[in-house]
């Protein structure tokens, strides 16, 4: 069946469309072929995005190959790492609303008959994942691979988890000089099961991206391989009319929701999925991810809650191996992007040997799979994120309790109060936070600042020898999917919205119960009291309570912050 070309009566009625494109790369022939938009966020912005166009080239071959026409349009993301512990770091959520928003105006600009996005990293494949459901035409992601390890598996992290020990005077320069020079060795995302990691997984979970494309090695012929695999595919997409709607249905969701919970997969995906799915009018609530982590397996030991990265998470057999091990749990009968079911990729995987063949490379490394990714008849772990709720937090917050030690599942202590996180990660440098202390930090949500990761301030504590076993952190923004240990996250309503958490005093006793799911305030200055009289004393706060006097915003940040969603819907902008 022949591609009902889209652009032939544009062009027709303006010839200078045909003329602009003879003033390029297009010849008469191409101009009647079927038009595809490549779309990526190349540029020299990090590792993540730095080796997108040698993708792009790939994908515009296998075009070619197929009778395409292919055109390659640039978004430039950014890198949460090169944000970190200043202002800029308000500006990272936005950049998915702004990237989105660009591909949906380089979609509109001709009705293209496919669309390949090509991303890495935290903001960029949610981005082109909610622009793909905007547009809602044959459409496939490419996700950009995984950085390679660094030495003694270590991977970008560790430069991170070191800098307060430097600031400190821990480390000199010098000490520091190896590990920034061999952490990150190569192009490709950070090689832990950050957000950047987990959202190419949650690619491949929807249905978005081909069989085994999520975390390949950046620097492997199997990456360009499944790029110019990628650029033939989206003729065979656009010839059988399979729209993204027809991939992104709930019950995709849902699978990739139960994907997230067996990798331990970052809390930004809270924000992410629920974001793609609105696009879709397609509700996804915490009460989805609650449920899916009470029943499925969580099977793999990748960092920062094992000892893994994920190139050997790639090697273990990657999304499919996780897939396959829960089968029972998931809705193989979803449509994906190579147009064939959830069901016959995982056979036709199978039968051509892609498990044998990834997991040789996990022998050269003398690992086994299950040491990577278990068995999920042979574990009794269940689930990786938890959402909390009770009188702090009462429309949820989210923390990732396979980061969180035993002995911090259930905690209890005095809360030292932050308006923002720059002044919590000075008290914890300058020594002024107690053993046992929760630390609030509030007003940083996206109707605060644009709701900042904070992986400054989460590494400045694990690195305490003290403060890491005994100290909690609860706030109304985001962290790094790199983060360990009790941070409590994304508390709805925020201190912005008039939230709980905005109305929290020094000294207040703040109680967290991961097992029963409970975030409570249960005692004010110091002295524990019953619930009624807590809510009292709230209810009093709460006729006081005025928006503290922040530096006035302007531009994309003040719009932003004037329109972002509350975080459990996703924190996308509200028109």
């Amino acid at each position: 069946m022949a591609i009902q070309q889209k652009a032939k009566s544009f062009r027709e009625n303006w010839l200078q469309i045909d003329t602009l494109r003879c003033g390029m790369d297009w010849s008469e022939e191409d101009l009647e072929s079927p038009q595809i938009l490549v779309d990526d966020v190349f540029g020299h912005s990090h590792p993540g995005s730095f080796h997108l166009d040698s993708l792009s080239h790939e994908i515009s071959k296998g075009v070619y190959q197929k009778g395409g026409k292919p055109s390659e349009f640039h978004v430039t993301d950014i890198c949460d790492g090169w944000a970190m512990g200043h202002d800029g770091m308000n500006y990272i959520l936005l950049s998915r609303e702004v990237i989105c928003e660009m591909v949906e105006v380089h979609a509109a600009v001709l009705p293209w008959d496919g669309i390949v996005l090509v991303s890495s990293c935290d903001k960029a494949i949610p981005a082109h994942l909610m622009a793909a459901a905007r547009i809602n035409i044959p459409l496939l992601h490419l996700p950009g691979g995984s950085a390679r390890i660094g030495p003694d598996m270590t991977s970008s992290a560790k430069s991170a988890e070191m800098t307060s020990g430097y600031k400190q005077k821990q480390f000199s320069k010098d000490e520091m000089r190896s590990y920034i020079l061999s952490c990150d060795p190569s192009c490709g995302a950070c090689q832990f099961m950050g957000t950047a990691s987990t959202m190419q997984c949650m690619s491949e979970a929807l249905g978005m991206a081909l069989s085994g494309s999520a975390l390949v090695p950046a620097t492997l012929q199997e990456m360009h391989r499944y790029a110019r695999r990628s650029g033939q595919k989206i003729l065979e997409l656009a010839e059988k009319g399979i729209k993204v709607s027809d991939i992104l249905t709930r019950e995709a969701f849902l699978n990739a929701i139960k994907v997230h919970a067996a990798i331990g997969g970052s809390t930004n995906a809270l924000l992410h999925l629920p974001a793609i799915a609105h696009e879709l009018n397609i509700e996804i609530s915490y009460d989805d991810f609650e449920k899916a982590n009470e029943t499925v397996p969580y099977l793999t030991n990748i960092q920062p809650s094992g000892t893994f990265l994920t190139e050997m998470f790639w090697f273990a057999g990657g999304v499919p191996r996780v897939q396959w091990e829960i089968q029972d749990l998931l809705d193989l009968d979803v449509m994906t992007v190579t147009g064939k079911t959830l069901k016959e990729n995982l056979k036709d995987l199978k039968r051509e040997g892609f498990f044998e063949r990834t997991e040789g490379w996990l022998r050269n490394h003398k690992v086994n799979r299950t040491e990577v990714i278990r068995d999920a008849k042979q574990t009794s772990l269940r689930g990786s994120i938890a959402i909390l709720r009770g009188n702090l937090a009462p429309e949820g917050a989210v923390v990732k309790f396979s980061a969180v030690t035993k002995e911090m599942m259930v905690h209890e202590g005095p809360a030292a109060v932050f308006d923002r996180e720059e002044e919590a990660m000075k008290a914890i440098l300058d020594k002024k936070i107690k053993s046992g202390d929760v630390i609030i930090i509030r007003y940083e949500g996206p109707r605060g600042t644009g709701m900042p990761e904070m992986l400054a301030t989460t590494e400045a504590l694990i690195t305490d020898p003290i403060l890491s076993k005994t100290t909690a952190l609860v706030t109304d923004g985001r962290y790094s999917g790199a983060t360990r240990g009790p941070c409590i996250g994304h508390v709805c309503p925020e201190a912005a919205r008039g939230g709980p958490i905005g109305l929290v005093e020094d000294g207040d006793l703040i109680r967290i119960d991961i097992p029963q799911r409970r975030l409570e305030i249960v005692g004010l200055k110091g002295t524990k009291m019953i619930p009624e009289k807590v809510n009292e004393v709230l209810s009093e706060r709460k006729k006081n309570w005025k928006m503290p006097k922040f530096p006035q915003r302007s531009g994309v940040l003040k719009r932003y912050l004037q329109s972002a969603a509350p975080a459990y819907k996703g924190a996308y902008t509200e028109y």
